[in-house]
C-alpha cells in the first residue's frame, strides 16, 4: 500500500506539463474588431473606450474590453510576455484571471499620466487598483501568475528569469476559471497590443498531495 502512494506521489510531481496555450483554440469575450495570431503571438487592435471595472471610486460599471481566453480548472502557474503601443490615459494590457462579471483580477502594464505603471485590478463585487510606478519606459513586460488554493500570486519581471511579486490575491477555490489576455482603452481611440508565450502550466493539487505523502508515511 505504502510503495502505490508513494508511486502515486512520484507520478504527480512528475507529471507537470509546461506548454504554450494553442492560441487557435482559445475563445474571445468581446471580440476586437481587428486581430491576427502568429505562431505564438497573438496581436489585437484594442477596442476604443473599453475597459473592466465595477462600481467603487468611479461610480460605474464596465465589462466591454477584448479578453482572449481559455478555461482551467485546479491550479496552475501561467505567464505572458506583453507589449503595447499606448498612447493615452488608463491604456493597459495583461493577464485576465475571470470566474465571472464580478470576480476577476486583472494585471499588467497601465499608461497613466505619461508613465508605464506595473498594473493590477481585483474585483470581487467591486473593484480595487493598486499599482508599482516604473521609473523608465519597457519595451515589454512578463506576467506571471501562481494559483494556489484560494490565492493567487502575481509576479512581473523584466527578462523572464528574475520575478518580482506584485500582488497577492483571494479567489475562490476549486473553481474553473478563464485565463487569458486582455487590453482595454478607456479613454481613447485604440491601440495595438501584443502578446507572445502564453503559456500554462498544470499544479498538483495541493491538499490532494499532502494526503498522499501523509498516508503514505503511516502506512
Amino acid at each position: 500500500m505504502k510503495k502505490n502512494i508513494l508511486i502515486a506521489v512520484f507520478a504527480i510531481l512528475s507529471g507537470l506539463s509546461v506548454s504554450a496555450q494553442t492560441l487557435e483554440k482559445m475563445n474571445w469575450f468581446n471580440e476586437p474588431a481587428n486581430w491576427q495570431i502568429n505562431g505564438g503571438t497573438l496581436i489585437m487592435d484594442v477596442t476604443p473606450n473599453s475597459d473592466y471595472w465595477r462600481i467603487s471610486h468611479y461610480g460605474f460599471t464596465v465589462d466591454d474590453a477584448p479578453f482572449y481566453y481559455a478555461e482551467y480548472g485546479g491550479e496552475f502557474e501561467a505567464k505572458v510576455k506583453i507589449s503595447g503601443d499606448y498612447k493615452v490615459r488608463f491604456d493597459q494590457a495583461g493577464m485576465m484571471i475571470r470566474l465571472d462579471h464580478e470576480n476577476y483580477i486583472k494585471t499588467g502594464i497601465e499608461f497613466v499620466d505619461g508613465k508605464y505603471n506595473l498594473s493590477t485590478v481585483v474585483t470581487h463585487k467591486t473593484s480595487d487598483w493598486s499599482v508599482i510606478a516604473l521609473d523608465r519606459p519597457v519595451d515589454y513586460i512578463w506576467i506571471k501568475a501562481v494559483r494556489r488554493l484560494d490565492a493567487v500570486e502575481i509576479f512581473y519581471s523584466f527578462d523572464d528569469k528574475e520575478y518580482q511579486m506584485m500582488r497577492n490575491a483571494w479567489v475562490e477555490a476549486n473553481h474553473p476559471v478563464k485565463i487569458g489576455m486582455f487590453a482595454a482603452c478607456p479613454d481613447g481611440n485604440g491601440f495595438k497590443a501584443r502578446f507572445e508565450n502564453f503559456t500554462v502550466r498544470h499544479l498538483p493539487d495541493t491538499r490532494r498531495t499532502q494526503w498522499l505523502r501523509n498516508n503514505a508515511e503511516n502506512n
